[in-house]
């Protein structure tokens, strides 16, 4: 059995297709480290245009509005994405139409489950997504999101901040939209991002703060309707989510901030024991 290795990208894909669909019983991937099985032989493949080129051909004389599902679902950030999108892949080539509505069959409900994954948290941090004021007027918004929705989510910030600048930093990714107007690039931050709040900023994180704990209830949270309402992974970036707890009596007169639900001693006590950052 071939296992085609790729870079990741959506050209590496499609040309890793171009062998695999005339390859009975091969599968892609992107992952170097991924388990093989004992009898698997690993065939690198470097992206080529020409491949890929005719590999959408084909696909858009089947189903021209499949291109935009695999778009969707090789952004998704499983590891067996690839494996799922060539299933998908074979399944419209045999038929040689439209095969969303065969709901019965594995590949598709696989893809379309996927594909949900994706745009549903593409919608979510929409709304989720906090954004900061730096100095010099630039708003800066990182993110971490489980799949690759960067340029997904930007047609509703550039929208929002039309004539304002911004950056969303995509920090699991390491790559960030820079966007000022109408114009927008998206570059790698592997060296990191350095953007310092405005004072004005600090001083509104500090009354947003003061306000978020004037309306909570002074009991322990009810965690499982919280949750409900916004999961644990979109809390990070949020200054309110930033609880300030009571050291431990050995580390007493100093602060800690907690970026999740303390634990449930934490919260009877309104102390931490394991802090993620420390202030003096």
């Amino acid at each position: 059995m071939n296992v085609y290795l790729t870079d990741g990208t959506e050209e590496g894909f499609y040309t890793a297709a171009f062998y695999a669909c005339t390859d009975a019983g091969s599968t892609i991937t992107s992952q170097k480290n991924v388990q093989l099985a004992l009898d698997a032989c690993v065939v690198e493949t470097a992206a080529d245009a020409e491949k890929c080129a005719r590999v959408k051909a084909k696909l858009r004389a089947c189903d021209a509005r499949c291109l935009h599902e695999f778009s969707l679902l090789l952004r998704r950030g499983c590891a067996q994405r690839e494996e799922i999108a060539l299933a998908y892949l074979r399944l419209i080539v045999r038929e040689g139409r439209p095969v969303r509505d065969m709901l019965a069959h594995p590949a598709v409900l696989a893809a379309r489950e996927n594909i949900r994954k994706v745009t549903g948290e593409a919608h979510n941090f929409t709304g989720f997504l906090r954004f900061m004021e730096g100095e010099g007027g630039i708003f800066y918004a990182p993110f971490e999101p489980d799949n690759d929705i960067l340029t997904l989510i930007l047609p509703h910030f550039m929208k929002r901040f039309s004539s304002q600048p911004f950056v969303i930093h995509d920090v699991r990714r390491a790559k960030a939209a820079l966007c000022n107007g109408g114009e927008c690039a998206v570059v790698s931050t592997e060296g990191g991002v350095s953007i310092p709040l405005s004072e004005r900023e600090e001083y509104f994180i500090g009354l947003w703060k003061q306000y978020y704990r004037s309306v909570n209830i002074e009991q322990p949270p009810h965690e499982k309707q919280m949750t409900g309402y916004m999961p644990v992974r979109y809390w990070k970036y949020m200054p309110e989510k930033k609880q300030q707890c009571r050291a431990p009596a050995e580390n007493r007169g100093r602060l800690f901030i907690c970026f999740s639900p303390c634990p449930s001693a934490c919260r009877r006590k309104r102390t931490c024991e394991v802090p993620q950052k420390t202030f003096r």
